[in-house]
């Protein structure tokens, strides 16, 4: 189960590069930041929802306690990955990743968070897996 989640994961983060480099190329210069922002992250919560949706049978989770322990997983490893990537590989400053964050500035990238957070849980739900 650990192992699958990790590969579901990593499938994650190719569709969020993806995702991200569509954003900035074709969304934001049409757009805007903040129209693009949220395009981005609703886009990518369903992308999120259909892998998981399409692989939580392979995943297997034995019981509910387990789907919130990978949602869980997915949610440091996704926040890790975001600072510590996106700051040394692609050169995006601390003050530009915290800004996602800034509900109130109209950021909704905490959605995405709360999607990988839920959607094991809910997928696997939905699916009668647990």
């Amino acid at each position: 189960m650990n192992l699958r989640s990790l590969v579901v994961w990593c499938a994650f983060v190719v569709l969020a590069v993806i995702n991200g480099g569509f954003r900035d190329v074709v969304l934001t210069p049409r757009l805007g930041e903040h129209e693009s922002h949220v395009i981005g992250t609703i886009t990518l919560c369903a992308a999120i929802l259909i892998v998981t949706w399409l692989t939580i049978n392979w995943i297997r989770p034995a019981k509910s306690t387990d789907a919130l322990l990978i949602g869980g997983v997915w949610v440091l490893m996704t926040v890790a990955f975001e600072f510590l990537v996106g700051h040394y590989i692609f050169r995006t400053s601390w003050a530009r990743l915290l800004s996602d964050y800034d509900v109130l500035g109209g950021r909704v990238w905490l959605l995405v968070l709360a999607t990988v957070a839920f959607a094991p849980l809910t997928m696997a739900r939905a699916r009668n897996v647990v």
